[in-house]
């Protein structure tokens, strides 16, 4: 469908909402729930975390399309880094050979997309006339 970033998003939340409501009334008839039978903080909390994530998702479906694809595909790789990089380096999450060995091929294969860009991109550029 052809279709914006933010009808897109309302096309997703319209879908998922169906099942989520549905869920949610389930938890609520066997007690399960944490929406009613909890305190105001913790209810305003589980709501604030519609706008927490779907804001950023709206800002990045907007931002995409002034970017190419291949930068975007390459920007794909921050978030899953940075959760890593807070795994092992703060909560002290094992890191043995085979996972650095798989972190640097990734890296390594970035770097060679990424030099491959740059070389492209610098040929095909116009060179000024003298």
């Amino acid at each position: 469908l052809p279709i914006g970033p933010s009808q897109g998003f309302l096309l997703e939340v319209l879908l998922l909402s169906v099942p989520a409501l549905g869920y949610i009334v389930y938890l609520i008839a066997t007690g399960q729930d944490h929406i009613v039978s909890s305190s105001g903080t913790d209810t305003a909390l589980l709501i604030g975390c519609g706008p927490v994530t779907s804001v950023p998702l709206l800002l990045f479906a907007f931002g995409a399309k002034l970017l190419r694809l291949s930068t975007i595909g390459i920007m794909q790789y921050i978030a899953p880094t940075m959760v890593f990089l807070i795994a092992v380096l703060i909560f002290d999450e094992p890191f043995g050979t085979i996972q650095a060995i798989a972190f640097a091929l990734i890296w390594a294969a970035l770097a060679v997309y990424s030099w491959s860009m740059l070389t492209t991109a610098r040929r095909a550029a116009p060179q000024p006339v003298r």
